[in-house]
């Protein structure tokens, strides 16, 4: 009867891993933006930070909680004592300056914020996307003196508006379109554009190369490449753009009150002019500030989770 070898047991030195076999892993690289986004983080973390923010937030809000306050007193309270009384007891409120501001026959405000949304919207819409054909052209099409106008263009961004002011109030007279809605969106949309641009066209350079290559391998053309490739990437960058580009129209006061007529102004110049010629209304004047504030307030809290994405976004990829 033969015995049958048994085979020797390896030690355990000779046992190897499978990840000994493959040697080392190298550490993957930390790239410079996500150094900065981690230096940022620690920055921010810390307390000192914290209450200036805080404080920052405090002298902020202040103001505003004042003028809301006094939206709401009578006209005789605002006269006798500040706002901060009210926190005091036997604070009395009403609606009759609201009511004021909105229907009354010589303030009336209903119409002027009208004429707000209908400058605001096309204002925002009309630079956003021509700016973003604009970008997607300087990012990914190659073409002769692309350098030279970019620069050109984003140092348009040093020049003034108030240069521009009496130049393109003749233009418009000239071609007959003085005191009309596109006056405004026209003169909003150029003041706007080379801002959007820059904006937009960093952020379509930091969009990985490899997904344009490979739409194009794929057939697409550039229309294709835009409209089904990078815009939707573009989301965060286009409502961080389009929330400036809202709250600057909304509040402004100069191109509106340079290029609309009376049947035209915005709901700023009215409330300027509501300041000038009635001085000691301030009950009126109060709500009638505080009604060309809330719809960018809420416009801002609405869309904030996609402004903090436009900001933070690019600033991790590797």
């Amino acid at each position: 009867m033969t015995s049958t070898p048994i085979p020797p047991v390896a030690s355990t030195t000779d046992l190897t891993t499978e990840a000994e076999l493959e040697g080392p892993r190298a550490p993957r690289k930390i790239s410079r933006l996500e150094k900065r986004a981690i230096a940022a983080k620690g920055k921010l973390s810390s307390p000192w930070a914290s209450f200036i923010a805080i404080l920052i937030a405090i002298l902020w809000t202040v103001p505003s909680i004042g003028l809301l306050v006094t939206s709401f007193r009578p006209e005789l309270d605002i006269r006798r004592s500040g706002w901060w009384t009210v926190f005091t007891g036997n604070a009395e409120f009403t609606l009759d300056n609201y009511d004021q501001a909105l229907y009354g026959s010589g303030s009336s405000l209903s119409t002027y914020f009208v004429n707000s949304f209908v400058i605001t919207l096309p204002a925002v819409f009309i630079p956003i996307t021509i700016a973003l054909l604009a970008a997607y052209a300087f990012a990914w099409i190659d073409f002769r003196g692309r350098e030279i106008l970019f620069v050109a263009i984003f140092a348009l961004q040093v020049v003034p508006l108030q240069v521009a002011l009496v130049p393109l109030l003749r233009d418009y007279v000239n071609v007959g379109l003085n005191g009309t809605f596109w006056t405004v969106w026209l003169s909003h949309s150029i003041f706007a554009l080379p801002l959007a641009i820059f904006l937009l066209h960093n952020f379509m350079k930091d969009i990985p190369r490899s997904l344009v290559e490979a739409a194009r391998v794929d057939g697409a053309g550039h229309v294709k490449i835009f409209f089904q490739v990078l815009l939707p990437l573009l989301v965060p960058a286009i409502a961080s753009f389009a929330i400036f580009q809202f709250l600057w129209v909304w509040n402004d006061l100069l191109v509106g009150l340079t290029f609309a007529n009376t049947e035209s102004y915005p709901l700023t110049v009215r409330i300027a002019e509501m300041a000038g010629s009635r001085g000691g209304d301030w009950h009126i004047l109060t709500a009638g500030a505080f009604i060309s504030i809330i719809v960018p307030l809420v416009v801002f809290i609405a869309l904030q989770r996609y402004f903090v994405r436009g900001l933070l976004a690019g600033s991790v990829k590797g």
